[in-house]
């Protein structure tokens, strides 16, 4: 499969089974949204940032919630959880999805505002592809994301997303992803916006991998 970082938290994945577009961003921010023909869109929760669905053209289902969801033959699993460390109450729900393409196992936290439940933590026990917000502020902040990394043993591959680059506003209340990446070991910096990933070439040790946007 190709993975594609578009900006912020949305990314492109292209597989054998179908393409998923995960949390489209309107034009307040910064990076540019190309127009995509895709299967599946999954929106973690209701801001502009990540529900623009509207940028996008084709006919593709929109994945929202928690609980299955089936787009195309791909099956997503919705995990509910928040946006803020105190159950919703500042910035409300969030939805984590899980998804399986050509033989491996995907999850996008969205903008996960706190430490995953015993729960939670067993949902994501197969995950092999992570998704996971690193700038902090609205999001879980780089120690946070460390720390949710080394609860998941079968993790092959991390993609940090959600943190501040030169195509977010000055004020935009995010850190940078080296306040990730320096408190992370075999991190790759890949000097383009996509990498193919296949069952037989992930890695036997954890990988964060870094992409420049699209």
């Amino acid at each position: 499969m190709k993975i594609t970082w578009i900006g912020h938290a949305s990314f492109l994945v292209e597989s054998n089974e179908g393409k998923v577009v995960t949390d489209p961003f309107d034009e307040s921010i910064g990076y540019g949204m190309p127009e995509l023909s895709v299967d599946a869109i999954t929106i973690s929760h209701e801001h502009g940032d990540h529900n623009a669905v509207g940028r996008l053209g084709g006919n593709a289902k929109i994945i929202r919630g928690e609980g299955k969801h089936e787009a195309n033959g791909i099956v997503f699993e919705g995990i509910a959880s928040f946006h803020d460390n105190v159950g919703g109450q500042k910035r409300g729900k969030n939805t984590i999805f899980i998804f399986q393409l050509e033989g491996i196992t995907l999850a996008h936290l969205g903008d996960l505002g706190h430490p995953l439940s015993n729960d939670q933590l067993a949902a994501l026990s197969s995950i092999e592809v992570l998704f996971i917000p690193v700038g902090g502020y609205y999001t879980i902040d780089p120690d946070e994301a460390r720390a949710l990394i080394g609860e998941l043993e079968n993790l092959k591959v991390v993609f940090p997303m959600h943190y501040k680059t030169d195509q977010l506003d000055e004020d935009f209340p995010i850190v940078p992803v080296e306040n990730f990446t320096e408190k992370m070991e075999n991190v790759k910096q890949i000097g383009t916006a996509e990498v193919i990933l296949s069952k037989e070439n992930l890695p036997s040790k954890l990988e964060v991998l870094v992409l420049n946007h699209a």
